[in-house]
């Protein structure tokens, strides 16, 4: 058996094939008629920009299953199209207001706040379109119906919607730690969980104990990450995050630093960093990848 490829090697095919399929699976603009605006400003949404954690992560835990590529490169375009749904809407002015996402105008602002909704509704159709698709490359039948509802519950009202909900009832309030654990779990963290789990159920079912250990390692990451994002917001610029730095403070949301000080949001991270590896210690190395991404998580600089 060769040895895997060094973890850069591989993020960088991942992520070559993770555009391929969603270029594949996003509708072409071209004689669309009345659609081809909308299919094109849904094409300017997902493609050619963000770092596709979501879809390393499907990626790195179909490796402990044994999953087939082609039904991971379906598992990753779904998390990563609920994903670049919930940045459009977000952005718009309802939401957040931002006019900066991945280095260039926000949707809303190059198509307009109309337009800008039916990407958001369509891209989260199409995710499931997706997952859907897994089912004619590999993936039991069960196992697509357990997607599609991990899916749903993560972008949900009791997941990464209901998240949302929480953030916008906490602006210029001051929650405690438990509180802001609970939103952030169910803004990011859901979806992240979803993407682990959506890639390690296309291939072999775990025995118990690996699935809590895999579940383990999902809660860490995705409080990690969101951790990460709240001193980035900080201590980054636009240019480098390639969206708007600050906004958090001046639109007096709660964060981790405001919390805990930008010393104490980095000492957390670095905690959930440990907690995460340690999660995954009874795989050995066959969790490397899913290792080598809580580090990039933590480490990341936008």
């Amino acid at each position: 058996m060769s040895a895997p490829s060094p973890f850069p090697a591989w993020s960088a095919d991942v992520q070559a094939r993770t555009e391929r399929a969603l270029d594949d699976l996003l509708p072409s603009p071209a004689g669309g008629g009345a659609l081809s605006r909308l299919h094109e400003a849904m094409r300017y949404a997902v493609l050619e920009g963000g770092k596709r954690v979501r879809p390393l992560l499907a990626h790195a835990a179909g490796e402990l299953t044994g999953a087939a590529p082609a039904a991971l490169a379906r598992a990753g375009c779904a998390v990563e199209l609920v994903h670049a749904y919930s940045l459009v809407h977000d952005d718009m002015p309802c939401m957040d207001n931002d006019v900066l996402r991945r280095g260039k105008p926000t949707v809303h602002v190059a198509y307009g706040e109309a337009l800008a909704m039916l990407v958001g509704d369509a891209l989260q159709a199409l995710a499931f379109r997706a997952v859907a698709e897994a089912g004619a490359l590999g993936v039991p039948a069960a196992s697509v119906v357990r997607m599609c509802g991990e899916l749903a519950d993560a972008a949900g009202s009791i997941g990464m919607a209901g998240g949302q909900a929480i953030d916008l009832e906490a602006v210029g309030a001051a929650p405690g730690r438990e509180a802001l654990e609970d939103m952030h779990r169910r803004k990011t963290g859901a979806m992240l969980r979803a993407s682990v789990r959506l890639g390690a159920w296309c291939g072999e079912p775990l025995d118990a104990a690996g699935a809590a250990a895999l579940d383990a390692y999902c809660d860490a990451v995705g409080l990690a990450f969101q951790v990460v994002d709240d001193v980035l917001d900080v201590e980054a610029d636009s240019a480098t995050l390639g969206k708007t730095a600050g906004k958090d403070a001046a639109n007096d949301k709660p964060t981790y630093v405001s919390l805990m000080g930008l010393d104490g949001a980095r000492r957390l991270a670095a905690e959930l960093r440990t907690q995460a590896h340690d999660a995954l210690a009874g795989f050995g190395m066959r969790a490397g990848r899913l290792g080598a991404l809580a580090d990039l998580i933590v480490a990341r600089r936008s």
